[in-house]
């Protein structure tokens, strides 16, 4: 008997995704921007403020909650 398999792909950033996987949240994502970068806290939340606004109308249609990061202060 015949099983279909979903294959996991990997994003631009060489990260397997997995679908229903629910997003960690800015905070998270913050914090290892931070770590990773070697930059603070702040500037890491642009740095991710930044691509929350640049991100595509599919991404946003995945993820609702890209809408509500506001444009620069």
């Amino acid at each position: 008997m015949w099983r279909l398999i979903k294959v996991k792909q990997p994003n631009l950033n060489g990260e397997i995704l997995v679908a229903g996987k629910k997003h960690p949240g800015f905070q998270a994502v913050q914090s290892k921007i931070a770590k990773e970068e070697g930059v603070s806290k702040d500037r890491a939340g642009a740095i991710l403020a930044s691509a929350s606004r640049k991100a595509s109308p599919a991404a946003k249609k995945s993820n609702p909650n890209l809408n509500k990061v506001r444009g620069k202060k």
